[in-house]
């Protein structure tokens, strides 16, 4: 038999045990994040029907979708996860309360081009409030305050969510005589971090958009506001009165900002950016784009924003929503080849592992179980081995602690737990055992898993 030489296909991530670990992690404090706001969890399938799933049809999008036959189906790999919450909402109108608060992370795939730090099949983790007809513009605002606690509990410091509006992009472009074009403007300037003014000002002053110099200057002049939001309302409140879907979106961005205040988010962590576009057209009102402000090269690591109607191809109804995405797999790449994850945190398998010394190993199986009722990870080494390979094996895995159970132990009935950090072993009664082992952990578990300092 011959033998097929293992590979992982390019654009797929497989991580090994301690990466692994510290993914779980992250996603660990999302949930527990996304939870504290009264999100609920949701899981849609990662196959869906191919109509329903290219409802909307055309765009970049479809040409990436993975899909395939599978007898009479036409079937594919879900690319989002706001298309199958779209389904789902419609599917399950009449069982669902709202406003609807979901959050999923899971995996989605796009067949494009795989390179440095962009996936084929990657992890999303979005959030999103659905509303029945109506969706109060609070929840716009509560969403940079999710993204506020999210990115604190993860440990990052230095980030700044940027935050637009929608109506008020439109209002500008229809007051400049811009507005048959504003999706053209908006998906071109949504570049503007990417290829910079000069590059958009030529695209903008191309025939695909075809805007004559003075109006692309207007545009560029426009989105180069910068300040504290407080400047930036000053020189926006200079136009109201020119528009009404102009004077709409400000009245917004004031609501958004007095909110912030009331929800406790610092201002250094948010401010109003008019060059955030968010060039897919859905996007109605409010948007979002959050950047780890002392790796701007990272791009954005958190967007989305308002959109009128979520499920315009599954149904009637009008269901309002907004909601954010995090890209996951890529975040995590990101982080770890800038070495911001910790290696302080605990990436062993157990936080215990325990050790038999003696042939009857009845007395390290009751400590064992004693952890484990105590609800703390627990190994026990069952190979025949020496003492030195039981303890290499305790090494390589990093394990916090090893328990060392001999015949001295069982007549005393104490354990002999050995901090493999500090080296530090020392002899306790099984309960002071449990006790001692739960008050390191809990001193070890207090690291963040990103450093941003």
């Amino acid at each position: 038999m011959s033998i097929v030489e293992p590979r992982t296909l390019s654009g797929f991530m497989e991580l090994l045990p301690p990466d692994q670990i510290k993914m779980e992690r992250l996603m660990e404090v999302l949930r527990r994040t996304y939870s504290v706001y009264g999100f609920t969890p949701l899981d849609t399938p990662v196959i869906e029907s191919s109509e329903v799933l290219l409802a909307k049809g055309g765009g970049e999008t479809e040409k990436q979708v993975y899909r395939f036959q599978k007898g009479d189906s036409d079937l594919s790999l879900r690319f989002d996860l706001t298309v199958p919450l779209a389904k789902y909402v419609a599917l399950h109108y009449n069982d669902l309360t709202f406003p609807f608060r979901r959050y999923q992370i899971g995996k989605v795939y796009r067949g494009e081009r795989a390179q440095r730090g962009r996936f084929r099949e990657f992890y999303q983790a979005d959030i999103d409030v659905i509303g029945d007809g109506k969706l109060d513009i609070v929840n716009e605002a509560e969403i940079p305050a999710i993204i506020y606690r999210t990115f604190t509990e993860l440990g990052l410091k230095n980030f700044k969510i940027h935050i637009n509006n929608r109506k008020l992009l439109n209002g500008f472009y229809d007051m400049n005589g811009m507005l048959s074009r504003a999706s053209l403007i908006m998906r071109t300037v949504d570049k503007l971090d990417k290829i910079g003014p000069e590059k958009v000002r030529e695209i903008l002053m191309s025939p695909e958009v075809g805007m004559y110099a003075q109006k692309a200057d207007s545009v560029l002049e426009f989105t180069a506001v910068k300040g504290d939001n407080e400047d930036v309302f000053r020189y926006l409140e200079q136009m109201r009165g020119m528009d009404a879907q102009y004077d709409e979106g400000l009245d917004e961005l004031h609501t958004i900002v007095q909110c912030l205040e009331d929800l406790g988010v610092p201002q250094e962590n948010y401010t109003i950016d008019l060059s955030i576009a968010r060039g897919l057209d859905y996007y109605t009102g409010t948007v979002y784009e959050t950047i780890i402000t002392s790796h701007p090269e990272i791009g954005s690591v958190c967007s989305g924003g308002r959109y009128d109607n979520l499920a315009e191809y599954y149904t009637n109804k009008t269901l309002p929503g907004v909601g954010i995405s995090i890209g996951l797999t890529r975040l995590f790449y990101v982080l770890n080849e800038q070495n911001m994850l910790s290696d302080t945190i605990i990436t062993s398998p157990c936080d215990v592992l325990v050790i038999p010394m003696m042939e009857d190993r009845s007395f390290a199986m009751t400590a064992a179980a004693r952890f484990r009722q105590s609800d703390i990870r627990t190994q026990f080494y069952a190979e025949q081995k020496k003492f030195k390979a039981k303890m290499s094996y305790a090494d390589k895995l990093k394990v916090p602690f090893a328990v060392i159970l001999g015949e001295d132990e069982a007549e005393s009935n104490v354990y002999s737990v050995k901090n493999m950090r500090t080296g530090e072993q020392v002899k306790l009664a099984p309960e002071e055992a449990v006790a001692y082992v739960q008050q390191e952990l809990e001193k070890m578990n207090q690291g963040r898993l990103i450093l941003d300092d």
